[in-house]
């Protein structure tokens, strides 16, 4: 058989998600220009994600829903100005740390500021409270820390807390506004701190590279790729996969959905435990899945079961790190998907396998239309008392949380 007609054979076997995945393989279609420096440095088109964050700022501010709160515990002794020269570094090297926002002619645009020297205040715990007290006064200042409300028009957008539990032990409390990172930008953060500040408190020059590329850049390239045929493309697969909006999803709760959805809300954890993980991880490579696909069979599974609805959707975040000179970037990329699963017909665990992973294979193929722009094309029925296409989000968080040594310092992620 000769190669064209083992392609086409192949190419006939995979199921049409799957399909679409190797015709854009085998057209190139993968192998996109490297996102150029924009020419234009001020002001600069919001990214869609940014605008959402925005909009919603404008239409609730004052609120501290999106700060992104981060805490770092150092055991050890700190060499504060060598920290100091590692966050302004960091500073210094992404331009969206040192961003704001502001209306032109009607419309949000980012303004980078050339320069923003962060100070490091320090609140001195030392001798105000005994010992047993310091863990409660920390988690006290962490939530007062994370509920101050940023100004995205005129406030710097990261702020910097030290406190000093003891001689050798302190916390440092880092903030961000969402607008401008996400979890991702946690590890990318961490990796410069701990590089920086080996680096500094060693009297030695920052040994990071210069980045290729800067958000903004990535902001003003967004605007001009998503549009014609790449945007029509992702927009034509999402009318398909969400044709005939799916109902509300009725969850058996206990009280009644209020008129007008809120921010209230409890936390509820459960541990699996190691063996029953390690058999999770077992069962996903045996059936060709990812953990995450894996999870989310079983909790659209346990949705079916709950409502007796047999047309799952949930939502779910997607980093949009997909291409490879902006994994290194500080910034806020994430996109939100729509996860729908046909789960009639008394399929086995087996088969909703099968279904979650062509649902998941679709939508991560066309991942970059904003979330947004998806309802405003549906036009679903809006309504105050809960979100359009999705009321359940669903969400695998697999960075792992490590211990970083530092010369005379253990740094901890809080």
């Amino acid at each position: 058989m000769s190669e064209p007609d083992a392609l086409s054979e192949q190419k006939s076997n995979l199921s049409p998600v799957k399909r679409a995945l190797f015709e854009k393989w085998m057209q190139g279609k993968f192998i996109d220009q490297v996102i150029p420096r924009r020419l234009q440095q001020n002001p600069v088109p919001l990214s869609f994600a940014q605008k959402r964050l925005w909009f919603l700022d404008q239409l609730h501010p004052g609120q501290s829903l999106y700060n992104e709160p981060y805490a770092f515990r150092f055991n050890g002794s700190l060499n504060k100005t060598a920290l100091v020269q590692s966050l302004n570094e960091i500073v210094r090297r992404h331009e969206v740390l040192r961003t704001n926002f502001t209306i032109v002619d009607g419309q949000p645009f980012q303004v980078i500021a050339p320069t923003l020297a962060l100070a490091l205040p320090i609140v001195d715990l030392q001798t105000l409270l005994p010992k047993d007290e310091l863990e409660a006064e920390v988690q006290r200042l962490v939530t007062e820390e994370q509920a101050r409300p940023f100004d995205l028009a005129n406030d710097p957008l990261v702020r910097v807390t030290l406190l000093q539990l003891a001689e050798a032990q302190s916390v440092l409390l880092f903030t961000m506004h969402h607008i401008v990172c996400d979890q991702w930008s946690f590890g990318v953060i961490i990796r410069e701190i701990v590089a920086l500040y080996e680096a500094f408190s060693m009297g030695k020059l920052s040994p990071l590279l210069e980045l290729p590329i800067q958000y903004a850049d990535f902001a003003v390239w967004q605007q001009q790729w998503l549009q014609g045929e790449v945007r029509e493309a992702q927009l034509s697969y999402w009318k398909q996969q969400l044709s005939s909006p799916p109902n509300i999803l009725e969850l058996p709760t206990d009280r009644p959905r209020p008129p007008i959805q809120s921010d209230r809300g409890a936390k509820q954890s459960l541990v699996l435990s190691k063996p029953l993980t390690e058999a999770l991880k077992t069962l996903s490579q045996q059936e060709k899945v990812t953990l995450f696909m894996m999870l989310l069979a079983a909790f659209q599974t346990l949705l079916y079961r709950y409502t007796g609805q047999d047309d799952i959707v949930v939502g779910t975040p997607i980093s949009g790190r997909n291409r490879a000179e902006i994994e290194g970037l500080i910034g806020f990329f994430v996109n939100t998907l729509v996860m729908r699963t046909d789960l009639s017909g008394t399929p086995s665990f087996r088969e909703i396998l099968n279904r979650v992973r062509e649902v998941a294979l679709g939508a991560y193929t066309n991942q970059d239309l904003p979330f947004e722009q998806l309802v405003e094309k549906l036009q679903p029925e809006r309504n105050l008392s809960h979100t359009p296409l999705f009321q359940v989000m669903f969400q695998l968080q697999n960075t792992p949380t490590t211990t970083l040594d530092l010369p005379g310092l253990t740094l901890i992620p809080i």
